[in-house]
């Protein structure tokens, strides 16, 4: 059997060459669209630019992750889908019994914060990040939308010191963020560890940066992960990215802490000397970003040969 590899594959650093800037409605930021595409069979300079614009049949195909993907079906329960059987439930339980789940392992620490979708910055979500190293300067977080056991995965945050962001290509850095003042503001939160236990931590996170791409939309009523991921961004003290007082009112009720005793009693924590200018991009350009797909020719490998197939039937395999 052929192995197919994906036609629609989301690069890990988007490429500025398949931008176009366009304005988008009043009261929003500009909004810059990037156009996913497969790097191995159409190299960066030969991306096609798109049309930024909302198409009026936007319905009818795969919605780019700042458009409204349509209708899910009803179904039981705020995600569609049947109950849990007896049989699936044993099996669970047998699996977790024999298998070592050595990632999941890993995951150590849950904190509690805020996001702002790139491309619409009004839009601001509650963030539980289950949190586990690979290193000193590298942490990978499962992004969900509560820390309830029903809790649903909504991305992935990358975590890296100043030491590896300052590494990253230029248009690389402007899909990350700083988390300086998220931290200092006390809107980043460890629940149920004590402030005095988790400051040393706090300390190093304050001098990192992220990247979080929310795959799943929850917020707008989005039942499935519909669509294309959503690049996200922190939160800052500037106008346009300021947390909306009612979500950290409502975090600090659910877990006994204060946003402003925290805020203060972090005042004096050291502060990066610098924050790279090209992470928070938004800040200095007054633009986001938002992810478009196309539909490109697949690969085909069999007996060593490789062949491609028209996009058009793309919907049938040669073996």
């Amino acid at each position: 059997m052929a192995r197919v590899r994906s036609s629609c594959r989301l690069t890990c650093a988007i490429n500025s060459c398949c931008s176009l800037g366009h304005a988008a409605v009043a009261g929003r930021l500009r909004v810059r669209r990037w156009c996913v595409s497969d790097e191995r069979r159409a190299p960066p300079m030969y991306l096609k630019k798109v049309r930024c614009g909302r198409r009026k049949n936007s319905r009818a195909r795969m919605a780019a992750s700042d458009e409204f993907p349509g209708v899910v079906a009803a179904g039981g329960g705020e995600v569609p889908g049947r109950p849990l059987t007896v049989g699936s439930k044993m099996l669970d339980v047998g699996a977790e019994m024999l298998q070592s789940m050595k990632p999941l392992k890993k995951v150590a620490l849950h904190a509690c914060t805020f996001a702002l979708y790139s491309h619409d910055l009004a839009r601001q979500i509650e963030a539980h990040h289950y949190v586990s190293r690979l290193n000193n300067d590298f942490l990978q977080c499962a992004v969900y939308d509560s820390d309830d056991a029903a809790a649903r995965l909504i991305g992935v945050e990358y975590i890296v010191s100043d030491r590896i962001f300052e590494s990253l290509p230029v248009e690389e850095q402007k899909l990350w963020h700083s988390h300086a003042y998220e931290v200092k503001s006390g809107l980043w939160v460890h629940p149920g560890v004590p402030e005095a236990v988790q400051r040393a931590e706090l300390k190093n996170l304050a001098k990192t940066y992220g990247k979080f791409w929310c795959t799943w939309q929850t917020d707008r009523g989005d039942r499935l992960p519909m669509g294309m991921p959503a690049l996200m961004m922190s939160p800052q003290g500037v106008e346009h990215g300021r947390v909306k007082e009612e979500l950290v009112e409502r975090r600090d009720r659910r877990y006994g802490v204060s946003r402003e005793e925290l805020m203060k009693g972090r005042a004096e924590m050291e502060e990066p000397e610098w924050i790279n200018p090209n992470a928070d991009y938004w800040k200095k350009s007054g633009k986001g970003f938002a992810v478009d797909h196309k539909e490109v020719d697949m690969v085909l490998k069999h007996m060593g040969a490789a062949s491609t197939m028209p996009a058009s039937t793309g919907a049938h395999l040669t073996p």
